[in-house]
């Protein structure tokens, strides 16, 4: 499909990236996915090309660039392989923001050369065992004491927790007066603070390469120079980066939905049953043509919801129907496209395999299908 928001350097770095995923990434996913996590070292590669420090500012080792189509073509090179990037997508896309835009400069200068050069991995810890996607519920404390908070609590399903060295947490630091939605805030948990403790690398249906885990803190002592923004405006500092970790996801959706596509064309074409190719059946043609009508509208979404980040124009709405629309048509997609390799897409020698079960999830993080459906009618003043 034709495709107007990348330049030639755009394609000259997506040149970069599909060849570091193709020598990279892709040889080693059976072994990462049975140990349960990608290798630190995928993080010191990655950043020799310049991935880890695209957005961050050159005083720090980064490359300076304000646009997220460089971020983008990094997702869809990754989703068009049928690969895993670990915890690095949420490293880059989802929490590196929050340094960027309410770290102070001693901040910026302790943490964010290690970003731009891999030694410093990065997760965000939101999620508690009675929380789900309701942040303004989080009971996990934080009570200033002298120059420092007593962090206590417990959160689940952090992507990226195993491998980071930095955890952003999301705490209450007061009862806000009332209002559920003040008096949290973010605090930068170091490893090795005394308390703090991972529990287990949780096993999941899919995305087996990515760590997910589990995060124990029992009276971690966080310095208050490790406070990220303003003191109980976590809410408002979350929310403004929820278009952008949104609209990652339905970057990610789209790719692997196109690399789904891809997969099953490729197989009609060659297997036969009853004497004819599977190609050459009317319900085949019909099929991939619904799902190529699908994507082309997914990502026409994608496109305009890039184009808006850029320009800072992408409202909370707008990224949450790209999210809605592209996760579920992956899901649809991807199903449509393991059906027609028939026994054979069932099994895990096949990469529409894994998309089958890492797709699943793309309808519950980010917030929920139901919750983006709440987003677009809050829009509709419903």
């Amino acid at each position: 499909m034709i495709r107007d928001i990348y330049t030639e350097d755009h394609e000259a770095f997506r040149q970069t990236v599909r060849q570091f995923v193709g020598k990279e990434i892709v040889p080693h996913i059976p072994e990462w996915e049975a140990a349960g996590l990608v290798p630190r070292e995928l993080f010191r590669k990655s950043a020799e090309i310049g991935i880890n420090g695209l957005q961050i500012p050159e005083e720090f080792g980064g490359g300076g660039v304000d646009s997220f189509r460089f971020n983008a073509i990094v997702l869809e090179e990754n989703g068009y392989a049928a690969a895993t990037l670990g915890g690095l997508q949420v490293h880059l896309c989802t929490v590196l923001p929050y340094f960027l835009e309410f770290a102070d400069e001693n901040q910026k200068a302790r943490w964010l050369p290690g970003f731009a050069d891999g030694s410093l991995v990065s997760s965000i810890a939101m999620t508690e065992p009675g929380t789900g996607s309701d942040l303004a519920g989080i009971t996990t404390t934080a009570v200033r004491d002298g120059d420092s908070y007593i962090l206590n609590g417990a959160k689940t399903f952090i992507t990226g927790g195993i491998n980071a060295d930095l955890v952003v947490v999301v705490a209450r630091t007061s009862d806000g007066r009332g209002n559920r939605r003040q008096g949290l805030s973010l605090l930068v948990v170091e490893s090795g603070m005394p308390g703090f403790s991972r529990g287990r690398n949780l096993d999941k249906m899919g995305l087996k390469a990515q760590d997910t885990a589990e995060l124990l803190f029992d009276d971690v002592r966080v310095p208050a120079a490790n406070l990220l923004g303003t003191e109980g405006e976590a809410f408002t500092m979350l929310t403004a980066n929820l278009p952008q970790e949104r609209l990652t996801i339905a970057v990610t959706a789209q790719a692997t939905a196109m690399a789904a596509l891809q997969m099953a064309i490729d197989y009609v074409k060659e297997r036969k049953v009853f004497g004819q190719r599977v190609a050459d059946f009317q319900n085949t043609k019909f099929v991939l043509a619904d799902c190529a009508t699908e994507l082309e509208a997914g990502q026409a979404l994608v496109d305009r919801a890039i184009t808006a980040l850029d320009a800072g124009t992408l409202t909370a709405a707008d990224a949450a129907k790209a999210k809605l629309f592209c996760t579920e048509m992956q899901s649809r997609v991807i199903d449509r496209c393991l059906q027609l390799h028939g026994g054979y897409g069932y099994m895990r020698e096949y990469p529409i395999s894994r998309l089958y079960t890492d797709a699943r999830v793309s309808r519950i993080f980010g917030g929920t299908s139901e919750v983006m459906k709440s987003v677009v009618s809050k829009s509709l003043d419903l």
